[in-house]
This record gives C-alpha cells, structure tokens and sequence, in this order.
C-alpha cells in the first residue's frame, strides 16, 4: 500500500521522490529528488517503503498490480472529527513569508477545511481570457492544503481566484448542493501591513478569507416545485396592496454615510478606498431619489477633517449641478450633514 510519507521510484521514468498527498484514488503528489511536487498515477510508482521491494539488480517494470496483490493499492488517512464542527466552514488563506513586507517573498495560498465535512474542489484561475484550472483535490476534515503561490511578479497580473466546491459527510440524510465561489482581491492590499492578521490556523499572520455556499440558494434548491408555487404565490398575496393608490414621494430622505453603516467588514480598506465607497453611494442614491421624486436629501458625513464634506460637495458640483445643496439643520446634524433640495 502506498501512503503520505513512503518513498517511491517512478515505473516508467527516471528517478523518484517521496508521496506527500492524494489527489484522487488513482494519483498522488509526489515531491521529486529535486524538490518539486508533481502528480502521478499510483499505478506508475513502485512503493520503495514496503516490504516487497524487488531485489537490486530487477527491474520495477517486473512489479505491477497483478504480479504484486500486496503492494501498491489507495490508502488516505480519515479525518480528525471534532464535536460541534458540523457547519461547512472552509477557507481560502494567503499566508506570506513576511506579513510586514508581503512582497519580499513567497505567499502561500492554502485551503483550510474547518469542518467535519469532506471537501472536494477544483481551484482556478479566472482572466479576460477565460477559466484557467489549477489543481483539483480531495481534502479531509479538519485539515489543510497548500494549493499555490504568489511572488511580487505574480501580483502585477494578478487573476482572479475561483473554486467549484462538493462537499459531504457518512450518512447525511440529503446530498449537499455543489457551489462556485470567485476571489477578487486587490493587489494594493499585499502592500499593507494590516491585510494580515494572527488567525488560528497558522502560526504566521495571514488573510482569511471564507469559501461559504449560499445556504438560501441552497435550501431553495432542496424544496419542491409545489412548495415554491406555494411560497411565491404566499408572497405575492402578502406584497398585493388592498386598494390601488398613487405612491406618495417622500419628503426627506436621510443617508448616513459612515462606512460602519454601509459595509460590515471594513478593517481592511484604505482611507481612499473607504472615500470611493461613499462618493459612490452618494451618486447612487441621488439618481434613485431624483427618480423616485423625493423632495430633499440628507447626507450624514460628519464633522472629522472635513474631507468627505468637501468631497461630497464636489461631487455634487460635478453630476448634479442643477440641484441646490446646503448644510443640513444644525438642530438636528450639527456641521455633520449637507441636505440637497430636489424639488420645493
């Protein structure tokens, strides 16, 4: 039997290396005398840790699975199942050699399997071009793979990541609906020391990021026809209003822009790109009151240095010149607030 750890010679190539994971029943990642990590059919190894070895002098090609019942056969390891780990928590890490100078060195990109599930996923690169796959693996419960990584010339190009996920258990009662879920990051962020944080999976600082099915496409996916039927006619019944009247627009409607409010996760995010997100929110609720004909709005930005006042100003300036814009009551916002008039 062939396991993590066992030397080998290559059958039908020179020289050989040592096992270091499965990827399938039938290949394995061999690292190779000269330090490189390549896939090979189990069936083209002869396994030089087992008993069964052939005499020097004999030639491998004389060892194959019919001549050798005992000798090369799949053998992977189960699992570490822990209590409570029954949620499908898998993650996709960026582990650089030096979290202060990111760039000086390699980043290793990891999978992290933090679940009693077994994981399955292809991992890919996703460019202008089209999908480009880059491994595919097998990864047991509660346990990790490296799968890639980055040097400074790789983030001059950087693609985006993709993964196509199926995952499982012994004796589930329903099968897990198989899910896609792409990476977008901002090379920008490998330059900042605060991109990397102390985490639980390694002993260096690293970037986390959660490979997550869509648990409502999911649950929508396990119901049947008939109870969607019902569930959209229910939704329906309940949106239909009792008389057909004439929307009233609104007379004031009030934006807060501090990004605690506009995003959930935003330790990560530069000063500018903060700024970017709320300028942009600023331009979309605009065009959607100056649709909806709302009379005036508020826009929340507080006092601080003044900057997000003075860019929101511009912005307005700028897109929405005919509309005339103040600051907001002082009763009620301080110098915090710019309130725009879009119809008297």
């Amino acid at each position: 039997m062939i396991k993590v750890g066992d030397k080998v010679k290559f059958l039908n190539d020179v020289g050989g290396g040592v096992v270091t994971g499965f990827i399938s029943k039938n290949m394995v990642n061999v690292t190779d005398d000269d330090g490189f990590e390549v896939p090979h059919l189990i069936s083209q190894l002869v396994n030089m840790s087992a008993p069964d070895v052939p005499e020097r002098g004999k030639t491998a090609e004389t060892v194959s699975l019919q001549t050798a019942p005992a000798g090369i056969s799949f053998e992977e390891p189960e699992g570490e199942i822990i209590n409570g780990k029954n949620s499908p928590d898998f993650y996709f890490c960026l582990v650089p050699a030096n979290a202060k100078n990111a760039v000086a060195g390699e980043i290793e990109l990891y999978v992290v399997n933090d679940s009693n599930f077994k994981l399955m996923f292809a991992y890919s690169y996703i460019k202008n071009s089209g999908v480009e796959h880059q491994t595919s693996a097998t990864l047991k419960s509660n346990s990790r793979l490296k799968i890639d990584s980055l040097t400074q010339e790789d983030l001059g190009n950087l693609p985006d990541f993709g993964f196509q996920v199926i995952y499982f258990r012994e004796n589930e009662k329903e099968l897990n609906v198989p899910f896609t879920k792409k990476f977008k990051i901002n090379p920008v962020k490998f330059y900042k020391e605060s991109t990397f944080r102390a985490n639980s999976y390694f002993k260096k600082e690293a970037l986390i990021l959660k490979i997550a099915p869509n648990v409502a496409e999911n649950e929508l996916d396990k119901i049947t026809e008939d109870d969607f039927k019902t569930l959209v006619k229910q939704k329906t019944e309940a949106t239909k209003p009792a008389i057909s009247v004439s929307k009233k627009p609104a007379d004031e409607l009030v934006i807060d822009l501090h990004i605690t409010e506009l995003l959930d996760e935003h330790e990560n995010l530069s000063k500018h790109e903060i700024l970017e997100i709320q300028l942009e929110k600023v331009e979309v609720e605009m065009n959607a009151a100056i649709r909806d004909h709302v009379k005036r709005i508020v826009f929340i930005h507080g006092v601080g240095q003044g900057v997000l006042k003075q860019e929101v100003a511009k912005l307005l300036q700028a897109k929405f010149k005919k509309y005339y814009f103040q600051d907001a009551s002082f009763k009620e916002y301080g110098y915090g607030a710019t309130m725009v008039i879009l119809h008297r």
